[in-house]
């Protein structure tokens, strides 16, 4: 639970004191413990029978008998922990790994394995596998938090049966049981209370009101409350799952993962591109039916054409989301789900809670207000004293105590502050002083107070007390049954306290307003005083809205108030939901911020669910980021990370379609032309070396801008020309490199043999006599020069969407970033590298260093880079289909 609650119920049961411990005797983990009987007057109260409810004569003291309540648990009444919520592993593991495309890559790795074709099987199956494993890990990962999740404690709960008192472990609570509550007890089922006169109730963790609320008998105590004063018994009406608690506990285990727009369109791209590579796998199998290809080559063109499709982004974009999370740790924010690193970048609207988030929780010292003749030292004096005596001291006297200096009392009765009272009280040697709500004391005074003054200030979002000073010294603050009562009083002073901002708010506000994303306060406190603080802020809060004004607006309403509104005050858990579900129907990009259960429902509602670290358990296992020291501070700069993800992301998803499409398009020319297949699977891989190293550099180096709305139709005015061009200066490579060879051999200046061992020089292989060597040397040559001038280009399409220089800058403004030029020369020597090493060369089915491709290929991309520059610079894509640029 969060360190405000655990603090606070840790003073309750040390004030509590160990009474409570005696009689107790140990009988191990969840078996009841004997307490003395206490017998309590029988008096009319609900009794559960069954699903009825009946008025009969019932003393609470005694409350079930132990064979009742047995018989209740076995009818599935007890008080059992929520289970369940999200998917099993089964499930996991079988949309992760058994998916359609990866059973298609498995069906093909399996064949080549027993064709014995282990380079290929390495190639073709193991980047899906990778990514298969990778999602199917963090899904479990997630799962096991959320199954851990419990609103409620796990201590124990003190019980009537048979009369007697019992503390036994909560989830042996059945309906119908009669329980004690004590201060510092956690309520553990829903159900009226029964007895007790009064109780406060802490019900901050479910709604976010900080002030107790106090209950009398007949109202209702929610479970996951605490109580912090009085006491009485409490009959469980609700229990399990069927609680306030336990709704809340299996709302929050609701897997609800929102796919982030970079996710959805490379998921919609790699669908895309799977339909054309289908379409293209029928019409090539079926040639190769009627030409009579072996079964080695028909898989070996499936894995292949498998491999087109571009299922190594999603392993690309985790490794650019691990690396983002790295990054925006140093920043305070702990990132708990992956794609939260991208995700942020997109959030146009924050929705926060006040206490925790805006505000540090805790009050300053504002303002404090003579009033008549007495002096400001005198007040300040006096008040300071009275902070610095106070032996229950509250949030107010630790701010005064803070503030102000006090002198030592002699202190002969204290009243602490309690939310029904609304005052506090010492009486001294020094006087009777009180300090509290000025309604709360208006009754006793014998003057009045300035009534606009306290108007004033709390139109400004301060809380405003009252010192007041009994007229006789001496005077108690009891009656004579020792209950709180004021004596006659005189004013003093107004006292103004803040509600404490966090030093680094106003500054986080104004980024967000730079970056155009707009703030909503979400609170459960008086939306007068949500409001002020909103403004202090620089929060833009015009009229607040209180929660109860939105319960019977229909959608349609509810959208047009939560457009205009930025101030919502006095809002339960139900309340927010509905407001981040009206955001997202207005199309925005939702991220809440909280720190109690109270907020878990809207969290796990918005795109992105943000937690502080001092928050409960609960929020925190349910958000996608926590931010480590509770700064919202933190965002903005994770924002900008996640913006420079999205756009190294999206260079690189420019450079892998313009490969992927141009290896598609020369597939199809080549092989209809009937110059055998154009690439083995261990060439494919060479994608990886193209694409997916200088994507980790380039989300590196991006820039933080906004995400482009027009992300896929720009990609289709770069990627469509530039494969159209890409790919037809492929295939004129191929076909010079495959007649070059056929007409090599077909001259008859050379000898079988001598066929044969330039043959295996190339490929490293054996080959019997009676191979094709003509056939077989032309394609593997020709595959070489392709794979040079493929790889080779796609460097050179980095260099038009990073230009150094206005030699590049067709598609593109230059930057002055020369890193993607030096990362494009790198690459260059590396694979010139593989070009001379045989052992590398002969992995990637190559050939060795070779005369006839360096003289084909250079002068192919030098025309290349000519004929793509013309396109690109003068948009002839565009003007040929009417495409406006944006």
């Amino acid at each position: 639970m969060g360190s405000r609650r655990e603090r606070r119920r840790t003073a309750l049961r040390r004030r509590r004191g160990r009474a409570d411990s005696r009689g107790l005797r140990c009988c191990g983990w969840g078996q009841p413990v004997t307490r003395t009987k206490e017998k309590t007057p029988a008096r009319n109260v609900p009794l559960i029978r069954g699903d009825r409810m009946e008025q009969v004569m019932l003393a609470p003291a005694e409350g079930l008998t132990g064979a009742e309540a047995e018989a209740r648990r076995r009818r599935g009444e007890g008080n059992a922990a929520v289970q369940g919520g999200s998917r099993s592993y089964g499930e996991i593991l079988r949309t992760n790994v058994f998916s359609f495309f990866n059973l298609i890559l498995f069906v093909i790795g399996a064949a080549l394995l027993a064709l014995e074709r282990y380079s290929d099987a390495l190639i073709s199956v193991g980047l899906g596998l990778i990514n298969a494993v990778i999602s199917a890990a963090q899904e479990i990962r997630a799962k096991r938090k959320l199954d851990r999740l419990q609103l409620l404690d796990r201590a124990g709960v003190m019980v009537i049966r048979d009369g007697q008192e019992l503390e036994i472990s909560p989830e042996l609570v059945v309906r119908g049981d009669v329980l004690r509550v004590r201060p510092g007890d956690q309520i553990v089922v829903d159900g009226p209370l029964l007895d007790g006169g009064r109780l406060e109730a802490d019900e901050s963790l479910l709604t976010g009101e900080s002030d107790p609320v106090v209950k009398h008998p007949g109202d209702d105590l929610r479970s996951g409350s605490l109580c912090v004063a009085g006491g009485g018994h409490q009959q469980a009406r609700d229990v399990g799952a069927h609680s306030y608690a336990g709704r809340l506990t299996a709302e929050a285990r609701r897997s609800t993962t929102d796919k982030t727009p970079l996710q959805r369109r490379i998921e919609f791209i790699v669908r895309l591109v799977m339909v054309l590579a289908a379409l293209m796998s029928g019409a090539i199998l079926a040639q190769a039916a009627i030409e009579g290809f072996s079964v080695l080559r028909v898989v070996q063109i499936t894995a292949v054409l498998s491999g087109l499709v571009p299922y190594g982004l999603f392993f690309l974009i985790a490794l650019a989301y691990t690396a983002g999370a790295v990054r925006i740790a140093r920043h305070g924010a702990l990132v708990q789900q992956v794609n939260a690193v991208e995700s942020v970048s997109n959030v146009d609207v924050v929705c926060t809670d006040k206490t925790g988030t805006l505000t540090t929780g805790q009050l300053s010292l504002e303002e404090i207000v003579p009033i008549g003749e007495h002096e400001y030292a005198e007040v300040a004096t006096a008040l300071g004293s009275l902070a610095h005596n106070a032996t229950t001291p509250n949030l107010t006297a630790l701010a005064l105590v803070a503030a102000l200096p006090g002198d030592v009392w002699e202190v002969r009765d204290e009243v602490p502050f309690s939310s029904s009272l609304r005052w506090s009280g010492l009486v001294t040697d020094e006087g009777t002083w009180v300090l509290g709500a000025p309604d709360a004391l208006a009754p006793r005074l014998r003057r009045p107070f300035p009534a606009a003054e306290v108007t004033a200030r709390t139109g400004l979002g301060l809380r405003v007390l009252l010192l007041a000073r009994a007229e006789e010294d001496m005077t108690g603050l009891r009656d004579a049954d020792g209950h709180p009562e004021l004596p006659m009083l005189a004013p003093v002073a107004l006292v103004a306290l803040a509600d404490e901002l966090r030093d680094e708010v106003v500054e986080t506000v104004r980024r967000f307003a730079d970056e155009g994303v707009s703030l909503k306060v979400l609170s459960g406190d008086d939306p007068r005083t949500v409001a002020a603080i909103a403004r202090r802020a620089g929060i833009d809060a015009d009229e607040p809205v209180p929660g109860a004004a939105l319960d019977d607006l229909d959608d349609p309403a509810l959208d047009a108030v939560v457009a205009r509104t930025a101030v919502f005050g006095r809002v339960a858990p139900e309340h927010k939901e509905r407001i981040v579900r009206s955001l997202r129907r207005q199309g925005h990009y939702v991220a809440m911020i909280g720190d109690g259960v109270n907020d878990a429902r809207a969290l796990k509602q918005a795109h992105i669910g943000v937690a502080m670290r001092s928050g409960s358990a609960v929020t925190k296992d349910v958000a996608d980021i926590v931010l480590v020291e509770d700064s919202f501070a933190a965002l903005p700069p994770a924002q900008l990370e996640g913006r420079k993800i999205i756009n190294g992301i999206g260079i690189s998803l420019y450079v892998f379609l313009a490969r992927v499409v141009s290896q598609g398009l020369v597939i199809l020319t080549v092989t209809m032309l009937g110059l055998g297949f154009p690439y083995s699977p261990t060439q494919v891989g060479l994608t990886m070396f193209t694409v997916g190293v200088p994507t980790v550099f380039l989300t590196f180096w991006a820039k933080p801008t906004r995400p482009d709305p027009f992300m896929l139709r720009n990609l289709v005015r770069f990627v469509v020309p530039a494969s159209l061009v890409t790919a037809t200066f492929g295939a004129a490579v191929y076909t010079a490199l495959y007649e070059i060879v056929i007409a090599g051999f077909s001259s008859g200046r050379r000898t079988p043999h001598q066929i044969i061992e330039e043959f295996e020089s190339y490929t490293g292989l054996t080959y019997g006599i009676d191979a094709d060597f003509t056939t077989a040397a032309a394609t593997i040559l020709a595959q070489t020069g392709l794979s040079t001038f493929f790889c080779f280009a796609s460097f050179g399409l980095i260099l038009f969407l990073a230009p150094r220089s206005r030699f590049f800058a067709a598609w593109t403004t230059p930057t002055k970033d020369t890193r993607p030029a030096l990362l494009v020369l790198g690459l260059c020597i590396v694979f010139s590298a593989v070009l001379f090493i045989p052992v590398l060369w002969q992995y990637f089915g190559l050939t060795g260093p070779s005369r006839p491709v360096f003289l084909v290929v250079v002068p192919a991309l030098l025309f290349w880079y000519g004929t793509l520059t013309v396109v690109l610079r003068y948009r002839v894509f565009d003007r040929l289909l009417g495409i406006e640029a944006h």
